[in-house]
């Protein structure tokens, strides 16, 4: 094991590793997890969960998980302190005990979370980020809360450090910190610097996020900026072996092992969504598995257009 992969902590709650995945609208499902679990990811994030769709119990099949996929985190967005607080309290009740650490979203750059005053957005009222994180670890219990964020809303309006010495400060466990501007949503080269920054200026634990593609990505973000740990985000679409590249300096993957397993999670979403909703909601995802393929052009466009299991299969059996 390289020296900067080891176990680390977050509140009570101890990891095997400190390579993380990151939470995904529209990916991060169960299927997902189990699979970037099985190649060693150190901990695994429900997609963002509306705070109020908790409340008013209409979360769909965001908070399905078991027992065998702990370590586990629920990764909340809203901006009402008392709901969230409640969504949080609320977890046992709908989770049994699988959930370990509640983690806010105060990092999503998308347009219909911002203009909510969620997400990112959140980084523009530093009091209302303490009054939330304070309010949900109240309701958390023994569970440990973290934050996301970005490392600022704007350029001028770098505050990455001033909203993780404030989250410290509310109850925070830990604080991930996406590289970039809430403008920049996922252009240009991500800012280790500023997590560096933040990492010189707290005591928690920090995760460090942005453009971890590999493994020398990854030990480069470490040596870098300090960090605690690592969260894996854009690298592992279509490449959820890239935990095993990094834990374990696991050789790439040629195509009949990709095909194989692009297929098998393909199967895995089926048996928890149907084949219907099975089948759609894998086109993005199978696009992503033919990534360097040779023929990855035409492949997309086939899976694309596929509205069946079958339609699928067939993709990546005539094209070769």
């Amino acid at each position: 094991m390289e020296s900067f992969i080891k176990p680390i902590n977050i509140g009570q709650v101890k990891l095997a590793n400190n390579i993380f995945m990151a939470p995904m609208a529209g990916i991060t499902d169960k299927s997902f997890r189990q699979i970037c679990r099985e190649h060693g990811a150190g901990l695994t994030y429900s997609e963002m969960v509306s705070a109020k769709s908790i409340q008013f119990n209409n979360f769909k099949d965001l908070l399905d998980t078991s027992e065998g996929e702990r370590p586990f985190a629920v990764q909340l967005f809203g901006r009402d302190p008392n709901i969230l607080a409640e969504a949080a309290q609320r977890l046992d009740d709908l989770c049994g005990t699988t959930v370990d650490i509640v983690d806010i979203n105060m990092g999503c750059p998308a347009p219909k979370i911002v203009k909510n005053g969620e997400g990112s957005a959140l980084m523009k009222e530093p009091l209302l980020v303490g009054k939330i994180v304070a309010a949900v670890s109240r309701a958390a219990g023994l569970k440990p809360v973290t934050i996301k964020i970005r490392k600022g809303f704007t350029a001028g309006t770098v505050n990455a450090v001033e909203i993780a010495k404030i989250a410290q400060e509310s109850g925070a466990a830990a604080v991930t910190v996406h590289g970039r501007t809430r403008d920049q949503f996922y252009s240009g080269q991500a800012d280790w610097d500023a997590i560096a920054a933040v990492k010189a200026a707290v005591k928690i634990p920090v995760i460090a996020n942005g453009d971890v593609f590999s493994r020398q990505a990854a030990e480069g973000i470490f040596q870098q900026t300090g960090c605690d740990g690592v969260m894996v985000a854009r690298g592992a679409l279509g490449n959820p072996w890239l935990f095993g590249q990094i834990l374990r300096d696991e050789a790439e993957l040629g195509w009949p092992a990709k095909k194989d397993a692009a297929l098998r999670h393909l199967y895995m979403v089926i048996a928890h969504k149907g084949a219907r909703n099975g089948a759609l909601e894998m086109r993005k995802q199978l696009s992503w598995y033919v990534k360097g393929h040779a023929n990855a052009t035409e492949m997309r466009k086939l899976i694309n257009r596929a509205d069946t299991v079958r339609e699928l299969e067939l993709t990546f059996e005539l094209v070769m």
